[in-house]
């Protein structure tokens, strides 16, 4: 099929599901979470692909096998494209409406280290202040896990401090549930987001390749 938007029923879907996060909702459901969430989600997905590479859907349930929290289900229905080790692009609905972003979203075993010592370096962490300096500028939030003290051995002075704090770094935008997101428009702005995102899951794609 192809991408039209996503429906009103997808977001009332969500807002049912924060309510009651039971295998009682999800099962009356299933069919509104199919037609109207999933198969829009893999729609969009199907556009973007052509230019940024595969784009996969996560499952709906979550991994509670170590959680405090036992809710069976996701609130938000998220889609990625991976350019490298838990790098890459991802567009998410929820309740309160959609996110587009980019970034390292999870730094895998020497990625941390190796992350660090590009920003170190003045010749590649230059270039990558420069990118979220611009993003930000731009409207982007720029997030991500974050040491609150600076890494051991940095001084306190380093000029690029605050990305050498960061565990994973990421930008984005939110948007909410207004008429357009039941239009292909949706499309358009997905993909206005992850072009002007490009520079940074370049440059975080370069530099953290996979072990």
């Amino acid at each position: 099929m192809s991408f039209s938007g996503f429906p009103d029923e997808a977001f009332l879907f969500y807002e049912g599901l924060e309510a009651d996060n039971s295998k009682t909702y999800w099962t009356r459901h299933k069919q509104v979470y199919d037609d109207m969430v999933k198969a829009p989600m893999a729609a969009l997905g199907e556009e973007l692909s052509t230019e940024f590479g595969r784009v996969h859907l996560f499952r709906p349930h979550r991994d509670v096998r170590f959680a405090k929290d036992k809710s069976p289900y996701k609130t938000h229905q998220g889609a990625y494209a991976a350019t490298a080790e838990a790098i890459g692009y991802y567009v998410q609905l929820d309740a309160s409406g959609l996110h587009a972003g980019a970034g390292l979203y999870s730094a895998q075993g020497d990625q941390l280290a190796r992350y660090r010592q590009a920003v170190d370096e003045e010749l590649s962490g230059v270039p990558l202040e420069k990118i979220v300096a611009g993003l930000a500028a731009a409207g982007y939030g720029i997030d991500g896990d974050r040491l609150k003290t600076r890494p051991r051995g940095v001084p306190e002075g380093h000029p690029r401090l605050d990305l050498l704090r960061h565990r994973s770094l990421h930008a984005g935008l939110r948007f909410a549930p207004e008429p357009w997101v039941h239009t292909p428009e949706v499309l358009d702005r997905v993909r206005a987001v992850w072009r002007d995102l490009t520079p940074l899951v370049e440059w975080l794609t370069v530099h953290l390749p996979a072990d």
